[in-house]
């Protein structure tokens, strides 16, 4: 499934546009601060009920309305069977006051994560540096993205991780611990932790070596580029024995200091960390290495075919050898993209000639198929 059809009310300066035909691969260009980058964000809000940019909503939606909506369509593109009467209808409607709406095949629905099942997406933008030179949490978030696309029963595990980490914390806060509930929920929270971390280590022993052979085709001289999985606890130890050793310290500062909430994947060139030792645009080539190898183990793993991949300016940083190899990695991965540039040639040529490109011009707020001479 695709989108075949785009409807954006008020977001930042996209105050309605409506886009139809919607393809494999769908090049956006115009100038800076055209709003190129805000039809990404749109398709984002759609997937993700929020954007990529920040958490704040308010800045997301035009100055003067109240809310801002998207709306799409999801269907087969052409030559990919026989599409469906109509597609799948998504909408997203967020107010300034945060108040989401969503709603699928014209049913709301309830949790964002109903959306990222009909609409996976992958995003390479400036941001995306963030999975080598920012915190863990990033890291970790790329890691489970991959695994509840491929693992159906994590979802639920991670859900209940939740509850039971947020009920031990609020034990471990108060005054005086009943020990005895204070057990119920560690036994709980070491059965789910153990779950979670089963999960995950699965997902990325498939994970590292498609990460290294993308990167013996991206980028042949980063051939001591290893991933590593720290799963949140000494390795030698259950999580429940973790949790038994750490109740001092817990008790003494009022959380829970190890498990699944502290595991890191970390990316090491040559036993350092690629962040502090790599150069910029090697970073870049890293950051594509790491969601292209996503795409490919959900392609081939998942029951939830392709994932849609949303890309801001691809050209900055890289060269233009390694935007050629980039853009032949997405074509040979036949998965929908969305990718902005300043001027149509910086994809046109780097993309592969076999590879068909539907161009838009953005000018202003305003969205215009672009017919190519």
């Amino acid at each position: 499934m695709a989108l075949t059809q785009l409807q954006i009310n008020h977001v930042r300066n996209l105050r309605q546009v409506r886009l139809q035909g919607l393809q494999r691969v769908n090049v956006f260009f115009g100038s800076n601060g055209s709003g190129k980058t805000s039809v990404l964000e749109s398709i984002h809000l759609l997937g993700m009920a929020r954007s990529f940019r920040g958490t704040s909503i308010k800045s997301l939606i035009t100055h003067d309305t109240p809310m801002c909506t998207v709306f799409g369509v999801a269907a087969r593109l052409p030559g990919e069977g026989v599409p469906g009467p109509s597609g799948l209808p998504m909408g997203v409607q967020r107010s300034r006051n945060g108040e989401a709406q969503i709603k699928i095949g014209g049913k709301p629905v309830r949790t964002v994560a109903e959306l990222a099942t009909h609409l996976p997406l992958q995003v390479i933008t400036a941001e995306s540096f963030g999975l080598l030179t920012g915190p863990p949490v990033g890291r970790r978030q790329y890691l489970d993205w991959g695994v509840f696309h491929v693992e159906q029963q994590f979802f639920g595990q991670w859900q209940r991780f939740q509850r039971c980490i947020k009920q031990r914390n609020n034990l471990l806060r108060r005054g005086k611990i009943d020990d005895r509930e204070l057990a119920v929920w560690t036994r709980d929270l070491a059965q789910t932790g153990e779950a979670i971390h089963s999960y995950r280590k699965n997902y990325f022993q498939m994970l590292s070596p498609r990460f290294k052979e993308i990167m013996a085709s991206l980028a042949p001289s980063l051939n001591q580029l290893e991933l590593r999985y720290k799963r949140g606890w000494d390795r030698q130890l259950s999580y429940l024995d973790a949790l038994q050793h750490g109740y001092s310290a817990d008790t003494e500062q009022g959380y829970t200091h190890s498990g699944p909430q502290r595991a890191d994947v970390r990316v090491l060139s040559g036993g350092h960390l690629a962040a502090e030792t790599l150069s910029r645009g090697q970073q870049k080539l890293v950051v594509c290495g790491l969601k292209l190898a996503q795409g490919q183990l959900m392609a081939q793993l998942g029951t939830r075919g392709k994932c849609t991949y949303l890309i801001d300016d691809l050209p900055s940083e890289l060269d233009h050898e390694h935007s050629m190899l980039v853009c032949g990695l997405l074509d040979s991965m036949d998965a929908q993209v969305f990718i902005t540039c300043i001027g149509q040639e910086e994809i046109r040529s780097v993309w592969p000639q076999t590879g068909e490109l539907t161009l838009f011009h953005v000018e202003q707020g305003t969205v215009r198929r672009h017919c190519a001479a």
